[in-house]
């Protein structure tokens, strides 16, 4: 059985001890208090400092938070170190993840991102565009063409955009434009009818095809047989309508196509669903793509024009490689990735008020601690312990009239952790709020203003040695939280 050394500072040892004697756990485990009382201040040098070689252990687990280069503490035990989860509530997932470790590299859905706009932006808007869309994970840039709007460089805007490495897409519903797109290069052109099917004789593009009128599969069916016939690669569009203009029904085409033709690759283009329903666009998302892999759907067309929508396109990308796990895993869609639970987290508060008042009495020192409970938002130093679901009721008890910088930094912390309670959210003191893949990825600096003061304190104390306070590199967070 592996030997697992837990190292943490005095405030979590209690509770960590509590979360490893819960589990039914596949290795004997150590917790060992290092002399620290904030574990999310520990730091390698400080490890290496007060834990003596050799450890009697396999492996030593250190908090989440902890900073340093644990491959040369490794190196000096002669045994792996690694971080633990930041908070150690968590630990029973960390080893459940552990023990069956998901791969998210790997999906079989082509994102076509459409720019909806495209006759109206020079080749320069329309070359960034194209990178912003790439980079949230669009594999084709669909060139959306407007009605009875001319689109003069549509030549130059796929010739540029190919030069640059991008798989082209034109969307139109002139024939012409159409054409125009296939001899300047398009990969792919959406979409092709019944009535100009003769299109894909003229051009190489890989045609998507669709019927005169969504419900008439017959003439859906006519195009692929034709198209087989003469050996050309096409995706097939029964196309999904609007709720609540079809939805339900357009579902089933998708179902009957695929069960008629098992081979046939689909393409199904979402943006009916995303912006044109007000709810956010990532259960949206996830739904659709657990469709679309049960369905072994080849393809996804989806816009970001609304507000709402933003992030349509990277929403898309992560719920293409979850759905792909939980199918080839043969496993349900939970517990393998967090980017799609951009507003409720699963676990929001993982200690209770009970377990966060007991690490309030031993707390001895004037610093501010938040944390976020079923209860509502709990503040405690030395001085005392109060809960609030409205932290505006919080300001008379924290007596910090005369200390601006302070008032400052913890009216922050309190908005992000009334938000927190609000919303259900995890919230850890001196962090951003987990967002998921619903908000840009730059993660924020919350040190970047912290000014000193009674909790933001950064100076060591004469004669303290280096780790056992927070020093200029350190965020002084003292939570009990920390593993």
């Amino acid at each position: 059985m592996e030997r697992i050394l837990f190292l943490t500072g005095r405030l979590a040892q209690a509770s960590l001890e509590r979360v490893l004697a819960s589990m039914d756990a596949p290795f004997a485990w150590e917790v060992r208090e290092i002399g620290l009382q904030v574990a999310a201040l520990m730091t390698a040098d400080l490890i290496q400092r007060r834990v003596e070689a050799p450890v009697a252990a396999d492996r030593i687990i250190v908090p989440g938070r902890c900073r340093g280069d644990l491959d040369a503490l490794a190196t000096h035990y002669g045994i792996p170190v690694t971080r633990g989860p930041e908070e150690l509530k968590d630990i029973p997932q960390y080893f459940d993840r552990a023990a069956r470790p998901v791969d998210l590299s790997r999906h079989d859905i082509t994102i076509l991102a459409e720019i909806v706009d495209a006759p109206h932006l020079d080749l320069a808007a329309l070359l960034d565009r194209a990178g912003q869309l790439r980079a949230d994970g669009a594999d084709v840039i669909d060139l959306g063409c407007l009605p009875s709007t001319p689109f003069p460089h549509l030549e130059d805007a796929v010739k540029a955009l190919r030069t640059e490495g991008f798989a082209v897409s034109v969307d139109s519903l002139d024939p012409q434009e159409l054409l125009r797109g296939g001899h300047a290069g398009a990969d792919y052109l959406l979409s092709l009818t019944p009535d100009n099917l003769w299109i894909a004789e003229e051009v190489a593009s890989t045609p998507v095809l669709v019927a005169r009128e969504p419900a008439d599969e017959p003439a859906l069916y006519a195009s692929i047989e034709a198209l087989r016939a003469r050996g050309r690669a096409f995706l097939a569009d029964t196309v999904l309508d609007p709720i609540p203009f079809g939805f339900t029904a357009s579902i089933a085409r998708y179902h009957r196509l695929r069960e008629r033709l098992p081979d046939v690759p689909i393409l199904m283009g979402i943006g009916n669903l995303t912006e044109l329903v007000d709810a956010d666009t990532t259960g949206i998302n996830a739904l659709l793509f657990g469709i679309a892999s049960e369905l072994r759907v080849a393809a996804i067309l989806t816009t970001q024009v609304s507000g709402h929508a933003r992030r349509a396109v990277r929403e898309a990308d992560v719920a293409r490689r979850l759905m792909y796990a939980a199918r080839e895993g043969n496993v349900l869609p939970k517990g393998l990735t967090d980017e799609l639970l951009t507003v409720h987290a699963k676990r929001p508060f993982p200690d209770t008020p009970e377990e966060i008042a007991e690490v309030a009495r031993a707390i001895r020192d004037p610093n501010f601690r938040v944390q976020v409970a079923s209860d509502g938002v709990h503040v405690y130093n030395r001085d005392g312990h109060h809960v609030a679901q409205d932290v505006f009721q919080l300001w008379p008890r924290l007596k910090l009239d005369h200390d601006g910088a302070h008032a400052f930094y913890l009216g922050v912390e309190l908005a992000h952790a009334q938000l927190a309670w609000q919303l259900g959210k995890r919230y850890a003191q001196d962090e951003s709020l987990a967002w998921g893949c619903a908000v840009e990825r730059r993660p924020q600096d919350l040190t970047a203003w912290h000014a000193p003061g009674p909790t933001m304190r950064r100076a060591r104390s004469p004669g303290v040695a280096s780790g056992d306070a927070p020093g200029p590199d350190q965020p002084a967070r003292e939570s009990g939280d920390d593993l």
